[in-house]
């Protein structure tokens, strides 16, 4: 099934697989929180430019069956009086494959963890030889385990 995001997530359907966000929804001033986390038959998240403009912090949790996140142009990016305190955590999705996060979005985030993702096989994050902004308060650090096969 395929649903469009609404701000109530609590009264959403948690076996979801496929979640779309149209572009320039979930814009309330008020919705500071995405946390995805419950939503435990996941594949597929598709985030439409523009939106979430003032959530400031996004969780997705232990979402074994997800496959495939993609994130539009400006999303998640508050515009005025913004200070770099946004936080991301994608952690524990043993499936994901691909993870693709357009230009400018995610701008004023100072956290950005990706962890446990052992299938991920696609990380594009912003656009080669533009101006993307992405995480632009956040430290880059990767990490990697590497196990010698005899």
């Amino acid at each position: 099934a395929v649903v469009e995001v609404i701000k109530e997530l609590g009264s959403m359907d948690k076996t979801v697989e496929v979640m779309v966000v149209k572009p320039r929804a979930c814009n309330d001033v008020e919705f500071k929180v995405l946390d995805l986390s419950s939503f435990s038959s996941l594949k597929m998240i598709e985030v439409g430019n523009l939106s979430f403009t003032y959530v400031n912090e996004v969780r997705m949790v232990g979402l074994n069956k997800l496959l495939s996140v993609t994130i539009g142009w400006k999303c998640f990016r508050q515009i005025e009086g913004c200070s770099p305190n946004g936080r991301f955590y994608l952690k524990n999705c043993e499936r994901l494959r691909e993870l693709k996060i357009d230009c400018g979005s995610f701008e004023h985030y100072s956290v950005c963890e990706i962890e446990s993702v052992p299938s991920l096989e696609v990380l594009e994050i912003g656009i080669m030889e533009k101006w993307s902004a992405n995480f632009f308060y956040a430290s880059l650090e990767l990490k990697s385990s590497c196990y010698e096969v005899e």
